[in-house]
């Protein structure tokens, strides 16, 4: 890796505070455990954050697409972006979907990612990434301790960390709040074309 005879593509599945008292130590937190804007005299930026990798080519994402601007509570949506290698090396990047419920009825994270995948590409090809996106996956504890899914709006990011978004969109949940129990999917598939 060191010589260039290979590329690296790995991101930590953590996230490395910059300072000893650079609180939170994870990227899931609340809207004041990031940028506490003068609340705090401690800096909560990380050194690398979750999802951090570096590599010998660069990548640009564009043409966010969703299947649909509205789901209901129960449905699925596809999120697709292009991703193209504008290095000129061969490369692999780990496209990431990060989700998030800014309107809850408890605090949600600011970001939790949701799905991700492994794009091989060699200098300037370009391929197409989507997610299938149930709403199973933006379900969380409700005050009632069950997990549940509420309409509202979500935010939907694609990136290459927790804080390099490259893309972002809204989506709108509807209908009833929805109970999601013990069956309910736990993972987003992702396709490459």
């Amino acid at each position: 890796m060191l010589s260039g005879r290979v590329v690296p593509s790995g991101k930590l599945p953590v996230q490395v505070p910059r300072t000893p008292g650079g609180q939170p130590g994870t990227y899931l937190h609340a809207p004041l455990g990031g940028n506490t804007e003068g609340v705090s005299n401690l800096d909560p930026t990380p050194a690398y954050p979750f999802g951090h990798g570096l590599s010998y080519t660069t990548f640009a994402y564009d043409a966010l697409t969703l299947s649909a601007d509205t789901v209901p509570t129960d449905g699925e949506v596809d999120i697709s972006c292009l991703v193209r290698n504008t290095g000129d090396r061969a490369g692999t990047e780990v496209v990431q979907l990060y989700t998030a419920d800014p309107i809850a009825q408890l605090p949600r994270p600011v970001t939790q990612l949701t799905g991700f995948t492994r794009v091989r590409l060699e200098p300037g090809e370009q391929r197409r990434v989507t997610f299938r996106l149930h709403t199973d996956r933006l379900a969380y504890t409700g005050p009632d301790l069950h997990r549940i899914v509420e309409p509202g709006a979500i935010t939907v990011m694609l990136g290459s960390s927790s804080t390099d978004i490259r893309l972002t969109g809204t989506l709108r949940l509807t209908g009833p709040v929805r109970g999601a129990g013990h069956d309910r999917v736990l993972h987003t598939p992702a396709h490459v074309d």
